[in-house]
């Protein structure tokens, strides 16, 4: 009997079936299999592939979620000495939302956001002074920040968890893929809050502290004021101008309302201040050094938006000059425990603050420096 693949010179010479020898002709019926499958079935398999790796970080982010609750919930009993097991207030703070205002018509806006945003903050603190009525006001802060990185690690998790539902429900392959891609910087950011939780727990200085921890060593010996809102300021004899010095006060994890505070200063020494100069931790690019220090113009600030309004809005009025200058760090740098080139940083970014004020204004005038950003573990 004639063997039609022995005749065809491509199956044998290419694909050796036919060559006589047994091994090859099966591994080559395999790979045609293989072939076979792959274009029928290869977007599935593929989809596995991801769903798979998808399960894996899913697996993680739950770890850390519920490392963040245990966390929370320990250091509330350590420390709040509540009578009763907070388990159940915990668990209903990680859940708990904040709806945006309606901004189909944007006058008025901020306003709004700005309310919204002062009842939450009144709101969590009773939330945790209740779960922990032992607590004093630095540590309500600090268990405050806490339970939001617990919150955080929450939130990320559900969404994760609800898109890898969604994709596997429906088989879709793109709700897949587009999880897939950006599970990275997803699990980048998660690790960065897992990180922050023993920062948070024992109130020790992170990342984003870099600009209060500026204005605290400038500001270091100084009488302090109290201004509105949780934030302070000294006058300093600075380059023979005077710094009016201000940042959030500390050493409780707080941020303040640094917007409320520049337009209390500007008001109370109206006609007498030449310029703004904001610090704050910035966002580096991949590849820019750890604590590089940069200057620009503008209202170096973070956050829903409503200080930087407001800091605008008090300058453009009296016509003063804002600079800004910027500590660089990444996501995860600035949620952590500060590390020693943040630390470092600071004083190159105070001569880079006193060289901005020199050739900037003159003797005798005055000058805001704001330091912004959370000033846990960071006093006056």
């Amino acid at each position: 009997m004639i063997n039609p693949l022995a005749q065809s010179p491509i199956f044998t010479n290419q694909f050796g079936i036919g060559s006589g020898d047994p091994v090859l002709t099966i591994l080559s019926l395999l790979s045609y299999l293989f072939i076979f499958v792959f274009i029928f079935y290869g977007q599935r398999i593929q989809m596995y592939v991801m769903i798979r790796e998808v399960e894996n970080s899913l697996f993680k982010l739950k770890l850390m979620k519920e490392e963040g609750r245990k966390t929370a919930v320990e250091t509330i009993k350590e420390i709040g000495k509540p009578t009763t097991d907070p388990s159940s207030k915990v668990d209903r703070y990680l859940d708990y939302f904040t709806i945006s205002p309606q901004n189909m018509d944007p006058a008025g806006i901020v306003n709004k956001l700005d309310h919204i945003l002062d009842v939450r903050d009144q709101r969590m603190k009773d939330e945790v002074k209740l779960m922990a009525p032992a607590s004093d006001e630095v540590q309500v802060y600090n268990l405050e920040n806490t339970l939001e990185a617990a919150m955080a690690l929450n939130f990320i998790y559900k969404v994760v968890r609800h898109y890898y539902l969604q994709g596997k429900k429906t088989l879709s392959l793109y709700t897949i893929m587009q999880l897939q891609m950006i599970l990275p910087m997803v699990m980048k950011e998660a690790e960065a809050y897992a990180s922050a939780l023993k920062a948070f727990a024992y109130g020790q200085p992170i990342g984003d502290g870099a600009g209060p921890l500026i204005a605290a060593r400038i500001m270091h010996g100084q009488e302090v004021h109290k201004i509105p809102k949780d934030c302070v300021y000294a006058e300093v004899p600075f380059e023979n101008r005077t710094a009016l010095v201000m940042k959030a006060e500390g050493p409780g994890g707080n941020v303040g309302k640094p917007g409320e505070a520049v337009q209390y200063l500007l008001e109370e020494y109206k006609g007498k201040v030449t310029a703004v100069v904001m610090i704050d931790a910035g966002l580096k690019l991949e590849g820019e050094a750890l604590g590089e220090i940069a200057e620009g113009i503008g209202a170096a600030i973070g956050g829903p938006g409503v200080d930087q309004f407001k800091i605008e809005e008090a300058v453009v009025e009296q016509k003063i000059p804002l600079y800004a200058v910027i500590i660089k760090e990444d996501i995860g740098d600035a949620v952590s425990m500060m590390r020693k080139e943040i630390s470092d940083a600071a004083d190159k970014a105070i001569e880079r603050i006193r060289e901005v004020i020199k050739e900037r204004t003159q003797e005798g005038d005055h000058v805001v420096i704001v330091g912004v950003g959370n000033t846990i573990g960071v006093g006056q």
